[in-house]
């Protein structure tokens, strides 16, 4: 088997009803690393006999599962994409393209609703509100977060990320910025999710990722 260009971390706690579409709709040279974090519906076992090679990570949070497999990883590109079947592997192009051809350093995917029960008015004005904070903190102007992304690895972990939850992302960005990085975005569709987000289906999960990001922007 050829090396793959671009190594996918998929964070994983309790997907087993979405790995099989997302595992199956990867772009050519592309290679699944699906990072366990927890699960107890068997995702480990399934995502290993779909093909992806499994790293598991047991240290709990979004940003422990995404540097996990980001040390794990071998590709020169990276990406990184929710393994809830809300964005599509087949786009996955859109983001890596212009980091394989030295175009961009990090590239993100613009979430793009494909109906109106999709993303949840609060959660838009959330998204909006840290756009804005991230334009006033770093210059760079993007209007989405999303969980779909795509940078070299060396030079990811350059960045010597330290947050471990939901500030990981956005620490990204900010650090990136810092170093001068280009930094883009392209649309990408935003699906129905398979079952609830991890970070702000609760109350709890929200208002942790609140926090967390403050503390990322107050650095």
């Amino acid at each position: 088997m050829p090396a793959a260009e671009v190594d996918l971390i998929l964070p994983c706690l309790n997907e087993a009803a979405a790995l099989p579409w997302v595992l199956g709709r990867l772009p050519a040279g592309v290679r699944a690393v699906v990072v366990d974090n927890g699960s107890t519906d068997g995702s480990p076992d399934l995502a290993a006999m779909l093909g992806a090679t499994v790293v598991d990570c047991d240290v709990r949070g979004y940003g422990a599962a995404c540097h996990a497999g980001l040390e794990a990883a071998t590709a020169p590109v990276v990406a990184f994409l929710d393994a809830d079947a809300s964005l599509d592997p087949q786009q996955l192009v859109r983001v890596t393209a212009p980091v394989l051809a030295k175009r961009i350093d990090l590239m993100l995917g613009r979430r793009r609703p494909v109906s109106r029960d999709v993303w949840p008015w609060h959660l838009r004005l959330a998204n909006a509100e840290l756009s804005r904070r991230i334009r006033r903190r770093t210059g760079v102007r993007l209007h989405d977060l999303g969980p779909m992304r795509a940078a070299r690895r060396e030079a990811l972990l350059g960045l010597a990320l330290v947050d471990r939850r939901s500030g990981y992302p956005l620490e990204t960005v900010v650090r990136a910025a810092d170093a001068g990085w280009r930094i883009a975005e392209v649309d990408v569709d935003y699906l129905p999710r398979s079952g609830r987000s991890k970070v702000t289906g609760t109350p709890l999960g929200a208002a942790r990722a609140v926090l967390d990001m403050t503390k990322v922007l107050g650095r």
